[in-house]
């Protein structure tokens, strides 16, 4: 409210509104989607707030309604409405399946305590007296008239009684969650501590009023830049976790891609039967996935025969004196025995033994059954020295024969 243009409200309002929209259309494809909708509520609300609360917008809220501070309950309301959503979204958004129900009885709650107190926010002004426009200095100016007193006051507690809410339930879930979904709860923590301070300023130049002191200078200028900073932050903290889940599902694959491409070439050679998915430059990255697994898989069966347990025994008994875990360790001599047994397919000099002994066992190489296990094992293809030995002595063994 310190800024007289409103430009540093309009800006964040208007790329709050705009991240807003671009939610629409995922909710409208997903309309049972509580959490989506949630976000998309909170994020039009957000944009609600920095367009209302600078004092171009407060003049023009106080003249189109023709009360010359109607504005006071609009900000107010739509700062309790911030609020209660923000509950409502970390209420749905920290709760499993199985609290589903719990999740939704607090949330109704929680919409019946906003909807509450904006209700009686508007009554109390109603019922008060306000004809002096204030623009920037309202909480402190009326703050010993009867209703509008008790406005201001209801709109405080309430703000801060959420604030504390929001920073307690925030700081347990963050304390055991990691990644992008803690740094979002972290700015949304910081958020409502800046949130606290602005209540505290509130309260401190309200007090000091009524003790016959003066401290409006907290309330108006200090206070409204630090409530500004504080739903900027809390905004980016819902959205941050959002939007890195979906870069993530947009980098992930172009990664796995990558990580692939050793076993791909290793495998090369021994590729024979895969149908080709990826036929040209515009082919979905998830087609090309597709299609690097399966010759992947294709390469590991025509050389299945040449598989040799002793070779990979060997291999684990080394693997686990230096490897960080048991995976890593027989993704490494996996690797390892894969190597030793394409050089033998590749030479023609296939140990017929092998196959027979893994009849019983089931298949010889345990990390190629799922995606994870596959990367590691496409990394140790590529970057182990005990698969590069073995892979040299593979040869070595198949150029003395």
């Amino acid at each position: 409210m310190s800024n007289p243009n409103g430009v540093a409200f309009y800006i964040p309002g208007v790329l709050l509104f705009v991240a807003g929209c671009l939610k629409l259309p995922p909710v409208w494809r997903n309309p049972k989607d509580e959490l989506l909708r949630s976000v998309c509520m909170l994020l039009f609300v957000a944009a609600g707030v920095f367009a209302v609360a600078a004092v171009p917008s407060i003049a023009a809220i106080n003249r189109i309604s023709g009360l010359p501070n109607f504005a006071a309950p609009v900000v107010y309301a739509i700062l309790t409405a911030f609020s209660g959503s923000n509950l409502v979204l970390i209420i749905r958004w920290s709760s499993g399946p199985e609290e589903a129900e719990q999740a939704a009885r607090r949330s109704r709650r929680c919409n019946l305590a906003t909807i509450t107190v904006i209700t009686t926010l508007f009554t109390l002004f109603a019922l008060g007296n306000a004809p002096v426009e204030r623009l920037v200095d309202l909480d402190t100016f009326y703050v010993n008239t009867p209703y509008i007193r008790e406005m201001i006051v209801l709109y405080l507690v309430a703000h801060t009684t959420a604030a504390v809410m929001m920073t307690v339930l925030c700081t347990r879930w963050a304390r055991v969650v990691h990644g992008p979904l803690r740094a979002g709860l972290v700015l949304i923590v910081t958020g409502y501590v800046l949130n606290l301070v602005y209540d505290a300023l509130k309260f401190t130049a309200i007090g000091a009023r009524w003790t016959g002191r003066n401290l409006d200078h907290l309330s108006w200028p200090v206070a409204p830049p630090i409530a500004a900073v504080s739903a900027l932050l809390i905004g980016i903290g819902f959205v941050l976790p959002l939007l890195s889940q979906r870069l993530m599902n947009i980098v992930s694959p172009w990664l796995r891609y990558y990580q692939l491409q050793p076993a791909w070439r290793e495998l090369r050679v021994a590729t024979q039967h895969s149908i080709n998915l990826a036929s040209g430059l515009w082919t979905p990255i998830e087609v090309r996935v597709c299609q690097l697994e399966s010759d992947i898989y294709d390469g590991i069966l025509t050389v299945h025969p040449c598989l040799d347990p002793e070779v990979r025994a060997a291999s684990l008994r080394e693997a686990l004196k230096t490897a960080r875990t048991d995976e890593d360790a027989h993704a490494v001599a996996d690797a390892a025995a894969l190597a030793h047994a394409i050089v033998m397919w590749t030479r023609k000099t296939p140990r017929q033994s092998s196959a027979h002994e893994q009849t019983d066992d089931g298949p010889l190489l345990v990390s190629a059954g799922g995606v994870a296990g596959l990367v590691r094992l496409s990394k140790a293809l590529s970057k182990s020295p005990i698969v590069r030995a073995t892979r040299e002595a593979a040869v070595l063994e198949s150029s003395n024969r």
